[in-house]
């Protein structure tokens, strides 16, 4: 079996975002709003719940672990429940709290050659933690080979490319490769194990993703915005969820209309400050729920598999 726990829910920024005054984040600091704060997306998977894969390190890593008693210390003066963290891309928001993580022993970090050379040259997070607890770094190939990550038993994971733009920071920012952005395939080895698909940042649903959707017994996907047009609609920016390389729930070819009709669970994640499906008393909320669509929240668990 599976053992997913949400870290964190919210795109970048977290809800309510720290200078954001619309709707959403106004009132839920007024009380008036029925909806819940959220950390910047991350999750931690195990198979036992003692030995746990952080995947993807947010800005909001320390208060997430403090939040979730497995990843912290319990018996010796200094240890953690985790044994590795796994990047699907070189995002900021993904890759901050890294530098959290630097009072530990050598980081087991799993990612994508091209997410390396990000941290390394753009954002050179990975040159500065070796002055401080090293970088044990381990592939990722993006051929559709299958790896293991150590010190997690039972499970085997693949690294799906996605359609994508590596972060503004990245040397090659508008020279897209395989690995920018990948989506994860996570199966048990055992009968009964569980398949999950998760990918945070969607911007197209490729053939091999559909697939991937299909076959999988629960899917956690990117539920960034509801429209296209979303941050002009609350009056906080210009840029569509296109342009940030997410694929809107609503209207002709979302997420949504690709989520109808899969057997598997199906969970939003990623969700941003601006998204009418924070409020749990909203139209939107309602449509998803008959949709048989959940929303990640922090300290949320799924259990996937026999």
């Amino acid at each position: 079996m599976i053992h997913v726990h949400i870290l964190g829910s919210a795109a970048g920024g977290g809800f309510p975002q720290w200078n954001c005054n619309c709707a959403n984040c106004e009132g839920l600091r007024s009380g008036r709003l029925n909806a819940r704060p959220r950390n910047q997306s991350s999750i931690a998977l195990s198979t036992d719940k003692q030995n746990w894969l952080l995947i993807n390190a947010s800005p909001d890593i320390r208060a997430q672990i403090g939040a979730f008693s497995p990843l912290q210390p319990s018996v010796n003066k200094r240890e953690t429940g985790i044994r590795a963290v796994l990047l699907v891309d070189s995002q900021i928001d993904h890759t901050t709290g890294l530098l959290i993580l630097r009072e530990g022993e050598p980081l087991s970090l799993y990612c994508t050659d091209m997410a390396y050379d990000d941290l390394t040259t753009g954002f050179p997070v990975l040159n500065l933690l070796q002055h401080y607890c090293g970088v044990e770094r381990h592939t990722i190939a993006v051929d559709g080979s299958s790896f293991t990550v150590e010190g997690i038993d039972g499970l085997v994971f693949k690294g799906l490319p996605l359609c994508s733009k590596a972060p503004p920071y990245s040397p090659h920012r508008h020279d897209p490769h395989p690995g920018d952005n990948i989506g994860l395939w996570v199966e048990g080895s055992g009968a009964g194990g569980g398949k999950l698909f998760y990918a945070p940042g969607l911007g197209m649903i490729e053939p091999h993703v559909k697939a991937a959707m299909e076959a999988a017994d629960c899917v956690l996907v990117d539920g960034t915005f509801w429209t296209d047009d979303e941050m002009s609609r609350r009056g906080v920016g210009t840029k569509k969820a296109a342009d940030m390389g997410h694929l809107a729930l609503s209207g002709e070819g979302g997420m949504i209309q690709h989520l109808r009709g899969l057997s598997a669970r199906k969970v939003l994640i990623h969700i941003n400050n601006t998204n009418p499906i924070l409020d749990e008393d909203s139209p939107e909320r309602a449509q998803l729920a008959g949709e048989g669509i959940e929303v990640a929240c922090d300290g949320m668990d799924l259990e996937i598999g026999a």
